[in-house]
């Protein structure tokens, strides 16, 4: 894997505006605040959060399918190098070959209305990457092999198909247009847990056949650490940590990281290990708390925690965490506190 980033992000932000006054906007909210990331080439990068962190938000704007208020996002692929915040025209046709998605929901992301095939095809002739029925149909069927899509599926419209296999066919679209970067935003969470594991493990091999990078949306832990080579947990438009997978998950830095994981069930019957309780409701995005935005739901906040916000800082290689006290903290893999 590449450590050259195929997605470059700085102070990025996005912000909608909330009614209008005579002197314009009463108020924003701030969907995704201030984050820096960078997404490797060939790597399976993992986002997690609870609803209404702006996981979903973040995606759309790496995608250019949300605008960006502030800061910089850039796309590297070999020789082709685009600014988001600028990018229009031929550029952002060339960027929508290279850039995709993979929807939640497999029944409502697919047509009923065309056949697979069709489905399928639809990129190619948006885009003009094809010349003929039969180049394109030659690369539906190239593309259909790689998803375990035999011909008579193509054949068929996605009625006809369980949900483990309407994702595979939005797959199968997502790849035909020979993307570098793909958002897959909870994209087994509609699924059964056989079904998900069979989703998984295609896209693993996509990615390692394929060289393709991926943002993986999930609220499902358990599924995070299974795919992913890199994870960075989001709260409330802030990004609060990120580290390698193995790090994070076995010894995380932040109070928040250790209360998702504690909620992690577990496969041990004399596992007596309760779940963390964080208090009350993640805060409105339209009015944040000041300082910290976990310290409403933080047991170990303080003072300072209410002050002033708290910057991303490298705690470990490549572990970073917004905390004011993290080197106070040192959670185990159970997610207990111990001394640091």
């Amino acid at each position: 894997m590449s450590t050259d980033p195929v997605i470059e992000a700085k102070n990025l932000s996005v912000r909608y505006p909330l009614g209008k006054g005579f002197l314009g906007p009463r108020a924003t909210l701030a969907a995704v605040d201030n984050i820096s990331l960078n997404i490797e080439k060939g790597s399976f990068f993992g986002l997690v959060g609870e609803s209404g962190s702006g996981k979903t938000t973040l995606g759309r704007a790496l995608l250019k399918a949300a605008p960006i208020s502030e800061g910089e996002v850039f796309f590297r692929d070999e020789d082709v190098s685009h600014d988001l915040r600028t990018i229009k025209g031929l550029e952002l046709k060339d960027y929508r070959k290279r850039a995709q998605l993979i929807f939640q929901d497999p029944y409502a992301a697919l047509s009923p209305r065309m056949t697979v095939r069709d489905i399928i095809a639809e990129p190619l002739e948006v885009m003009g990457l094809t010349r003929t029925r039969a180049e394109t149909d030659a690369r539906v069927r190239e593309i259909a092999a790689k998803c375990r899509l035999n011909l008579e599926h193509l054949r068929r419209f996605p009625h006809a198909f369980s949900g483990g296999q309407r994702q595979r066919i939005s797959i199968a679209r997502a790849l035909v247009s020979g993307p570098k970067f793909i958002v897959a935003d909870e994209s087994v969470a509609a699924l059964d847990v056989s079904i998900q594991a069979d989703v998984l493990n295609l896209l693993k091999t996509i990615q390692r056949d394929m060289g393709i990078s991926f943002l993986f949306i999930s609220h499902d832990l358990s599924v995070v650490a299974h795919t992913c080579d890199h994870v960075a947990v989001m709260y409330l438009g802030n990004l609060v940590e990120t580290a390698p997978t193995r790090s994070l998950f076995t010894r995380p830095r932040h109070p928040y990281t250790s209360a998702l994981l504690s909620a992690i069930p577990s496969l041990d019957p004399d596992d007596t290990r309760e779940a963390e309780k964080l208090t009350g409701e993640i805060p409105s995005p339209a009015n944040p708390p000041k300082g910290c935005k976990f310290h409403t739901r933080c047991r170990f906040a303080r003072d300072a925690c209410t002050a002033e916000r708290p910057q991303l800082r490298e705690m470990a290689p490549g572990h970073m965490v917004a905390c004011h006290f993290a080197e106070e903290f040192d959670f185990s893999a159970n997610g207990a506190l111990q001394s640091a």
